[in-house]
């Protein structure tokens, strides 16, 4: 019989695996792809960012960015070709959904380095940037999307950001290291059942009746998180609900390359990033001019990129950067994201004993992952040994900044962030 069972090996579920491993548990990893990260992980943009609406968020975010900075040191083990951390350093442009001073407060509580840019100064910065003020954001078949605009907009830089090389690969390092520390895992492997008894949770049933009994579960799998849940008769009590969303990031050949920081563009509905090479890729950021795009089903969704999103996007990113040529044929990555109501993770108990959920992670969790092991690590030991987190919630002491992070801001059952930006930004 194993400690714990972990439903999901993508970034988040094999980040788990490898803390729990670490913390002397008998893991098995059960993921119905073919290997590590081959579900939402492999079309995150991969962004470390540390714009959130609250201190917890921020407070995660600076500190899994430690661990991306020795990605070799946090793994513990050698696994061969490592994912690589690339700090081009971030700007969140000025936006009235967020504006700075909402936010600002925390990157001075936390201690996260930062410069205010005025419009001169975004100028300088990115060469060739347009630094008009085009709130709120518009369709392309909107005469006002065209319209010169009056005012300018600065925002502000963070050195420290940046992204992530290859977010599969980090995926398969952590699974890697996870195995080296005792984790099993079983790929092509679909949950069918969750059994309980006594109000605990006692096994998981494959498709194929494979029964494997487990004291402790955890539900990391991404945009099937609601169909595990289901299966596991949870979710009654909580306040905030998980559903999965189709999301396409195009991929922009750039002929003179593109060497500037990554961009948060929610003036326009956008946001890109350098890539290898000096290309550019460019996503968006669920403005409300778009219709998004929910679905029941995950294994349905059309992986191939639309003509239709990657002209909105891109030609939305060509409109901050004038020079930016807008190809004819769409390139970029599908993927399914699993998103909460509130764009914030879940990271909790269930009141199925044992069941444990780390869920609604997709678009803005991937630049957590080094600390969200830790954590569900953590919270688990915790409740398993009688601390009670509803009314208590557990409080996560961050190795490495020594910060104390409240885990009931991911509660299932918080109250609705009322500063949230209700997208992919936290």
């Amino acid at each position: 019989m194993v400690d714990v069972v972990v439903i999901g090996a993508g970034v988040i579920g094999s980040s788990i695996a490898l803390e729990l491993a670490r913390a002397g548990r008998k893991v098995v990893v059960l993921d119905r792809a073919a290997g590590a990260g081959q579900g939402s992980t492999s079309a995150s943009s991969a962004i470390v960012r540390y714009n959130f609406s609250t201190a917890a968020g921020v407070a995660m975010a600076w500190e899994a960015h430690f661990g991306w900075r020795d990605w070799a040191g946090h793994l513990g083990h050698d696994v061969g070709d490592l994912a690589e951390f690339r700090q081009c350093g971030l700007v969140m442009l000025d936006v009235d959904a967020a504006p700075r001073a909402s936010w600002l407060p925390l990157f001075d509580e936390i201690g996260i380095p930062y410069e205010e840019w005025d419009s001169a100064a975004l100028a300088e910065r990115i060469a060739g940037i347009d630094t008009g003020r085009y709130w709120p954001p518009k369709r392309l078949e909107d005469d006002a999307f065209w319209a010169d605009v009056p005012g300018t907009l600065g925002g502000v830089y963070t050195p420290d950001a940046g992204y992530v090389s290859d977010p599969a690969l980090a995926a398969v390092n952590l699974a890697a290291a996870a195995a080296a520390e005792g984790a099993q895992f079983r790929f092509r492997s679909t949950v069918a059942a969750v059994e309980k008894g006594g109000g605990r949770v006692t096994a998981v049933r494959l498709a194929d009746g494979t029964l494997i009994s487990g004291d402790v579960v955890v539900n990391a799998a991404g945009p099937w998180s609601g169909s595990v849940n289901r299966l596991a008769g949870v979710g009654a009590d909580f306040t905030v609900g998980v559903r999965p969303l189709r999301q396409e990031v195009a991929h922009v050949p750039v002929r003179s390359g593109y060497r500037g920081p990554a961009v948060a563009d929610m003036d326009l509905g956008t946001y890109f990033r350098g890539e290898v090479g000096g290309d550019l890729l460019v996503g968006g950021t669920e403005p409300e001019c778009d219709p998004l795009q929910w679905i029941d089903e995950p294994d349905t969704v059309d992986v191939h990129p639309t003509a239709a999103v990657f002209e909105a996007q891109v030609t939305r990113a060509a409109r901050r950067l004038p020079d930016l040529a807008v190809p004819n044929r769409a390139r970029g990555v599908v993927g399914v994201y699993d998103v909460a109501d509130d764009w914030t993770p879940i990271y909790d108990r269930t009141d199925l004993g044992g069941f444990y959920v780390a869920i609604g992670t997709s678009g803005n969790q991937f630049k957590n992952a080094p600390v969200v092991g830790q954590v569900l690590a953590e919270l688990i030991d915790r409740v398993e040994n009688g601390a009670d987190h509803d009314a208590s919630p557990v409080r996560f002491r961050a190795p490495h900044t020594g910060l104390e992070i409240d885990l009931g801001a991911f509660s299932r059952r918080r109250r609705r962030n009322a500063a949230n930006s209700g997208t992919v930004m936290g």
